[in-house]
């Protein structure tokens, strides 16, 4: 990733369960094909635009795609190098926590049975 380039994230949660009766339960297997079909789907039309895709998923028991841990060790450095206050990076990893259950709150919500009133 060069400097100067514009890059979109797209946060994708998965539950590590998706596939467990096809194949049986491979641990990280959710989470790396999730990015691998965000990759597929977006990455051409980002490209086209010249942009740079990147993918974030993770799963709902914690697990991280192997580019979602490279974001995070490139955002720790830039917070790092631009601030030396603890707050700031408390701040900005509090904020991209935040947004990870956001993701898992809405996937349990979506798959909540519909009670009928």
């Amino acid at each position: 990733m060069g400097r100067g380039e514009t890059r979109l994230c797209n946060l994708t949660g998965v539950s590590p369960l998706v596939g467990l009766k096809d194949k049986g339960f491979v641990v990280g297997q959710a989470v790396l094909k999730a990015e691998a079909s965000k990759v597929a789907k977006h990455e051409k039309a980002c490209r086209e635009n010249q942009h740079v895709f990147v993918p974030f998923a993770f799963d709902t028991f914690g697990g991280l795609a192997p580019d979602a841990v490279r974001l995070l060790n490139r955002v720790q450095k830039v917070v790092n190098s631009n601030s030396s206050s603890l707050k700031v990076s408390n701040f900005v990893f509090s904020r991209i926590g935040f947004s990870i259950q956001k993701g898992v709150a809405a996937q349990l919500v979506a798959r909540l049975p519909a009670i009928a009133l």
